[in-house]
């Protein structure tokens, strides 16, 4: 009786002592540790109201923590064949930036595990509700609207957000939006290489529209001088070939404005210029 007596004094012994003994937690800056008591014989269990923000802290060995980063993070969502209000699909890369605000809130009533590197409060609670939000707005927008003008991306952005914070309202969790960001859309590449023949063509009708009107220019000028010299004939009195002697000495003079020629003429004969270095 007495050996059973002292193996039970031993027994709750080793338990008081297993129940006493301690581990520590030690956050990295940034991160939040939130405690999760489970105790053996005494006490209520569950998460500690209190997390572990810097430091050290020293808890029993049945008490779990869980591990909460505090600062701003990413996630990176990608979009295929939205359909446009012109019908048209396209791609495009998203970025939301939060933050979490309550570890403690967020541990107990939401996880802080990760599912294929998402926090898995996203991929349970805001992945879908952004989505069908990112789709119901893209379909508002033409495809040139979304592929093309700022304007369009920066509305979609705008409608996004007011949907998320609204729905982090309705389900209480605890983050905050810091920003949401649409890249530019991707239409598909047969529609690519439309755009991209489109613009050539545009190039080419805008090239012959130039040539065209260069010409234009160059021929009205023509007529112009021509018509100038015909009215300077008919006030002279000169005919054809009295107008192209004259012009003959004007080029002549034009030659010669410098000095250095000798005229030499006989007869009726075209004068002969004869140019000294």
């Amino acid at each position: 009786m007495m050996n059973r007596a002292k193996i039970a004094v031993a027994l709750v012994v080793a338990v008081v002592i297993g129940a006493s003994a301690c581990r520590t937690v030690t956050p990295d800056a940034g991160h939040e540790a939130v405690l999760v008591r489970k105790p053996l014989i005494f006490g209520s269990g569950g998460v500690d109201a209190t997390p572990v923000k810097t430091g050290l802290k020293y808890v029993a060995f049945t008490t779990s923590s869980v591990d909460v980063n505090m600062q701003p993070m990413r996630i990176d969502s990608e979009f295929t064949d939205l359909m446009t209000s012109d019908g048209v699909p396209i791609d495009f890369h998203a970025v939301i930036s939060l933050q979490v605000i309550d570890s403690v809130k967020l541990v107990r009533d939401f996880g802080a595990d990760y599912q294929g590197g998402m926090p898995g409060f996203w991929v349970r609670n805001l992945d879908q509700p952004f989505r069908t939000a990112v789709r119901d707005s893209v379909k508002t927008h033409g495809m040139n609207e979304m592929a093309i003008q700022a304007t369009a991306a920066e509305a979609v952005d705008k409608v996004v957000t007011e949907h998320l914070l609204t729905i982090l309202k309705d389900t209480g969790v605890p983050v905050r939006i810091l920003d949401v960001s649409l890249g530019r859309a991707n239409p598909p590449d047969a529609i690519l290489h439309q755009r991209v023949e489109t613009a050539a063509q545009e190039q080419r009708i805008n090239t012959e529209k130039q040539k065209k009107l260069a010409e234009d220019q160059r021929r009205m000028a023509e007529e112009s001088r021509a018509a100038a010299d015909q009215a300077y004939n008919q006030k002279m009195g000169l005919n054809t070939e009295q107008y192209v002697a004259l012009q003959a000495i004007q080029m002549q003079r034009e030659v010669c404005a410098k000095g250095g020629c000798t005229f030499l003429f006989g007869g009726n004969a075209t004068p002969l210029i004869n140019m000294r270095p």
